[in-house]
């Protein structure tokens, strides 16, 4: 999934409203009934003016206090919020699997592959203790793409972005797959799926505020006019994400907008799209400092140190 046109390069308010908005009315339905289906709540103009006034806000962004008429940026927002629950409901939650679903991707493409990248296991124990299905998805259709291009498949570094043959950004978190790798990579990417998983934990939640780090962390470096990495995010477990965290859903849709994902792959969604993904690295091509200009500095610096040292 990428971001839709309509809601990129919103402003800090536009952002401000969303968040707040979820937060106070909810992301999703409240059940009555376990057996109900879980869905993604959909907001109207009147609760939204409510909930504003009740913390006390203005709301003359989003709708002319003398008119009535609901304004261009209500509007925007209004619309944003409803379609984020359309794009779960129609677009995220049938491409969502669950552990026996990746399993079976898992399995095929192992053997149809005949995969030489590493295949790691999950962290569990005992008979919880399978091979991370998402993980080794995501390294054989990179594998089968790249071919006998290099990436890293299981990062052990922090990534390093450099400027002029120096240091430039170290990023705070390891990833968990870099093209071609960690030292001013053109791609990097996180997996988060949670197969078996009975409970939304603090862990799982705190990987989607990890997620949002890292897109800081990214886009503090461009702003820079240091190198511009592509950041994707691919999440997987149907029970741990829609029935139990819907809302982190919806927070990982915001994200994506706000510029901190480029691209979300939700389920089997990666099968289809990953390896599209992959190819267009290619075309970005392997890049040291990611700049001809900084390579003709680093160069030009060589040269002039040669020259002193003779001399």
């Amino acid at each position: 999934m990428r971001p839709h046109p309509d809601f990129t390069d919103m402003p800090p308010e536009f952002w401000g409203h969303v968040r707040l908005i979820s937060e106070r009315l909810g992301y999703s339905i409240r059940r009555r009934k376990r057996t109900e289906p879980k869905r993604p709540r959909a907001y109207g103009m009147e609760e939204v003016i409510r909930c504003l006034s009740a913390e006390g806000l203005r709301t003359d962004l989003l709708l002319n206090p003398q008119t009535g008429k609901i304004e261009p940026f209500g509007e925007q927002v209004l619309t944003y919020l409803n379609s984020r629950g359309e794009w779960l409901l129609h677009r995220v939650k049938s491409r969502l699997m669950d552990r026996e679903m990746a399993r079976k991707e898992f399995s095929q493409l192992r053997e149809s592959l005949n995969p030489r990248c590493p295949l790691p296991m999950n962290k569990r124990r005992g008979s919880q203790r399978h091979h991370a299905y998402m993980v080794c998805i995501v390294n054989m259709l990179t594998e089968q793409v790249l071919g006998e291009s290099t990436f890293d498949a299981d990062p052990k570094r922090l990534t390093l972005l450099t400027k002029r043959c120096r240091p430039y950004r170290l990023f705070s978190r390891r990833m968990d797959g870099a093209y071609p790798s960690t030292k001013n990579p053109v791609a990097i990417w996180e997996i988060k799926e949670y197969y078996g998983t009975t409970t939304f934990g603090s862990r799982v939640a705190d990987g989607v505020y990890e997620t949002m780090l890292d897109g800081h962390e990214i886009l503090e470096a461009a702003r820079g006019n240091g190198p511009r990495v592509l950041h994707y995010l691919i999440v997987d477990d149907f029970y741990t994400w829609w029935e139990c965290g819907l809302s982190y859903l919806c927070r990982i849709i915001d994200s994506l907008h706000m510029g901190l994902v480029d691209e979300v792959l939700f389920g089997r969604e990666v099968l289809e799209r990953w390896p599209q993904v992959v190819a267009s690295w290619r075309r970005v091509g392997p890049t040291s400092d990611r700049t001809a200009a900084d390579r003709h500095v680093a160069e030009k610096q060589e040269k002039d140190g040669s020259r002193a040292r003779t001399s």
